[in-house]
């Protein structure tokens, strides 16, 4: 009796629907007109992937980086958030850094900077005195 053949082994993770990386590379110049698009190919790539991360490599951006930039990576963000997902940066230079850690946005897609805030207010340590000391001149 004859065995029925093999099936042929699954395609390589790139080629598979929703396999392989999802990477949204951003290049040129970004204006408010563009972020719409951006934000839908988001997500179209997290329910192509039921989830996960999407990189956006932000390196092929040209000009400093801006408020329509920041818009635009918090846009992204919220909308992967809704689709169970997240953004990812890559390519992010120090002057985006910067400008995400001034907005509060340090944090933003894993950027590994910390969102400022404001500090806790705190009471002093108990048992902790100011001393002057003799000959210490008057502030």
């Amino acid at each position: 009796m004859a065995r029925p053949a093999p099936p042929p082994p699954p395609p390589p993770p790139a080629s598979r629907p929703g396999g392989g990386p999802a990477v949204l590379v951003l290049t040129g110049r970004l204006d408010r007109s563009g972020i719409a698009p951006l934000a839908e190919r988001v997500r179209v790539l997290l329910a192509e992937r039921g989830g996960g991360t999407v990189t956006c490599d932000v390196g092929g951006l040209e000009g400093a980086p801006d408020v329509v930039l920041v818009d635009a990576l918090v846009r992204l963000q919220l909308t992967a958030r809704r689709h169970s997902g997240r953004i990812r940066l890559r390519g992010a230079g120090g002057a985006l850094r910067e400008l995400l850690a001034l907005t509060g946005l340090g944090g933003l897609a894993g950027l590994g900077l910390e969102a400022r805030g404001e500090a806790e207010q705190r009471e002093e340590p108990l048992g902790v005195e100011e001393g002057v000391e003799p000959g210490d001149p008057a502030l």
